[in-house]
């Protein structure tokens, strides 16, 4: 039996990695190295980052995923009494299955506009309305702001924007910690002013998403503030996130930050990412919220989508009315523009002007 795979465009991890991740995983597959990330090839790629980053008092961990990478770091940056402040779109709020609540710290979400992100006056505000409360201390405190880069909902953070939000948490001794799933997206669109040295500059700390930019998994944990670093390693053996061919990993980070190619391959699907918008644009689709980056979300009249839907693949948003729904299209390093112009052509045939 043959099965039909459809193309696509549901996320931006659904490949394995790219050619020179997997050139370096099998020219060293039968070294013997030292485990748990104390081998010579990811202290290579800590060096790389550190490089990029143009800060050397950093310190660098090797996590598997994303949720791993939040999951952990917040319950080093927590007290049992505190909470986080996230926006109500943010993926640790919509997307980890509670699983920073499971860690018993409650995320404190605020209102966003379709765009996801959150503002320094909100963040100042929220604080405020509880230093303020004479309630407060049967409230959560809030510690800290979580905010990802980019958003959930494909904005990215603009220098003016990072650099209010931490003007705000250092005056009020918050933490500012940023989840760099699709960093390398926000780092590649058009019009981006923020850089790694402006992360390690503006926040306690980010990560460098690997798992949906080109590795198999992987994600490097960056650490800027002294107060973070301490013990942070028995946090994460405490969670099951030593890995103990943590060389793995390493070497994944060694390939992504050599020749920059982590910013290049996210720079091409960033680029087939906008060639969709404008073509859902041209051909009268509406879109739910503007993007730069490789994620584009388009409403599809559901007569429209089931069409669609027996050739490609696309990841469900939500539901916007019974005859509507919001679905995301995302490119990636290793989508390719045939696919792109087969998509663009079978949207501008079903298009309903």
């Amino acid at each position: 039996m043959i099965i039909k795979r459809k193309i696509e465009f549901a996320s931006d991890y659904q490949c394995g990695c790219h050619e020179e991740i997997m050139k370096l995983l099998l020219k060293t597959n039968m070294e013997n190295t030292t485990g748990y990330g104390e081998d010579c090839y990811s202290e290579a790629a800590k060096n790389l980052i550190k490089s990029e980053c143009k800060h050397k008092d950093i310190d660098i961990h090797f996590l598997i995923g994303g949720t791993q990478a939040n999951a952990i770091f917040l319950k080093q940056a927590l007290k049992p009494h505190q909470g986080v402040l996230c926006a109500e779109s943010g993926h640790i709020n919509c997307h980890e299955a509670g699983a920073i609540e499971a860690s018993g710290h409650k995320v404190l979400s605020l209102p966003c506009k379709d765009d996801g992100k959150i503002t320094a006056l909100q963040v100042e505000k929220a604080w405020i309305n509880h230093f303020t409360d004479q309630n407060q201390i049967h409230i959560v405190q809030p510690a800290g702001v979580y905010i990802s880069q980019t958003t959930e909902n494909g904005a990215v953070y603009s220098l003016k924007e990072l650099t209010e939000l931490s003007q705000v948490c250092r005056k009020r001794d918050l933490f500012l910690y940023v989840d760099g799933a699709r960093l390398g997206y926000a780092l590649a669109s058009k019009g981006n002013d923020v850089t790694l040295s402006n992360l390690c500059s503006l926040t306690d700390a980010f990560y460098i998403g690997g798992t949906k930019c080109g590795a198999l998994i992987g994600e490097a944990m960056v650490i800027v503030n002294p107060e973070f670093k301490k013990d942070f390693l028995y946090i994460i053996k405490q969670q099951g996130g030593l890995l103990a061919k943590g060389r793995l990993i390493g070497l994944q980070f060694k390939a992504l930050f050599t020749n920059n190619l982590y910013v290049n391959i996210c720079r091409k699907a960033n680029e087939l990412g906008t060639k969709i918008a404008l073509a859902l644009k041209e051909f009268n689709y509406t879109m739910f919220c503007d993007s730069i980056s490789n994620q584009q979300f388009v409403v599809f009249d559901n007569n429209v989508l089931e069409k669609l839907n027996e050739k490609y693949s696309f990841a469900f948003w939500q539901k916007l009315d019974k005859d509507h729904t919001i679905m995301r299209i995302c490119t990636s390093w290793s989508t390719k523009e045939e696919d792109v112009d087969a998509l663009i052509e079978d949207l501008r045939i079903n298009s309903i002007t």
